[in-house]
């Protein structure tokens, strides 16, 4: 059994909500790498005009005119975050966004006179630590200045540390949730990280950072590692009975950062198998009365770590981590 530490990071956001899964686009990557938001067209009429706008305000930060044969990026806007990162596509005005930062997490919106899509853009980035070890939770900050910063265990809803600069008080609540963190919480004093020192299986789970009421999400994951024989099918249990309503259930596949399958109590099930090449088509069963995930016909590629979400209200559990072996007789 091992332990990695997944970062999930979001802006007031709700990033685990399947709301987003089923509503919109959500595009999943690593900092600093790149990603391509696609129009779909596989190639703009001489008429056509496009726009991308990002976030709530709904800025718009690039545009291509056909008619008179204009494109535009908008690279200065909000405080410049998108400065030489922004790529647009003449032909098919899909937009690449490269070196991709915390700033640019949030909505995306395409507008044409054929296409209207949105997407959410968030960030994984992914460490690893043994059980035993500590492990730091970056705030992201360089320097603490009038911030007000909370760290809360969000599986439980729990407060667990926070920081007042104004009136200079550092506190870790390390006594509650029966004890599980106490003599483990360290507070970096001078940015805000959090450290867990000796983790256990008990400190799996969420933890959301607050900093002037701007939320970032993290996720600490345990692996179970199970195996299989290559032609076989596996079933990922959800380890639940059922599915109660107002509960939301994500299933992720972590090697590619992917979402794979989702469920909400009150729809139907949804398995997204045409992602990452087609590699799970047709061979994705999810049980929509307890959140369970059957691969059938399993090959070497589906090798690596699964993971299960679920939100009910504020409270967000890490259900399931798997780390599977497929192999070859």
């Amino acid at each position: 059994m091992r332990k990695m530490a997944i970062t999930l990071v979001l802006f007031c956001l709700c990033f685990w909500r399947l709301d987003d899964v089923f509503g919109q686009e959500i595009k999943l990557v690593k900092p600093g790498n790149s990603v391509t938001l696609n129009s779909c067209l596989t190639e703009m009429k001489d008429d056509d005009e496009i726009q991308w706008r990002f976030g709530y305000e709904n800025t718009l930060i690039a545009e291509i005119n056909k008619r008179v044969d204009n494109l535009t990026v908008n690279d200065d806007v909000l405080d410049e975050r998108f400065r030489d990162r922004l790529k647009l596509n003449n032909q098919t005005g899909s937009l690449t966004i490269t070196n991709i930062t915390t700033e640019h997490v949030g909505l995306y919106v395409i507008e044409s006179k054929s296409v209207r899509k949105s997407f959410f853009l968030t960030i994984i980035d992914e460490i690893s630590t043994k059980e035993g070890d500590s492990v730091t939770i970056n705030s992201g900050l360089t320097e603490i200045m009038d911030d007000k910063i909370q760290w809360r265990f969000r599986s439980e809803n729990t407060l667990i540390a926070e920081i007042n600069k104004q009136t200079n008080r550092f506190t870790v609540y390390d006594d509650v949730l029966d004890g599980r963190f106490r003599d483990r919480l360290k507070l970096n004093k001078q940015i805000g990280s959090l450290t867990i020192t000796n983790t256990t299986t008990q400190h799996a789970g969420a933890y959301e950072l607050d900093i002037n009421n701007v939320r970032k999400r993290f996720l600490l994951p345990v692996y179970d590692e199970i195996s299989v024989k290559e032609g076989d099918s596996l079933t990922l249990n959800s380890g639940r009975t059922e599915i109660t309503k107002g509960e939301m259930f994500v299933w992720l596949y972590m090697n590619e950062i992917t979402f794979i399958a989702g469920i909400k109590a009150w729809v139907d099930n949804t398995v997204y198998d045409d992602v990452l090449d087609g590699r799970f088509r047709d061979r994705l069963k999810l049980n929509k009365q307890i959140g369970s995930l059957t691969i059938t016909n399993t090959t070497t590629e589906d090798t690596g770590r699964y993971v299960l979400l679920i939100e009910r209200g504020p409270i967000i559990r890490l259900l399931k981590a798997l780390s599977v072996s497929v192999y070859a007789e």
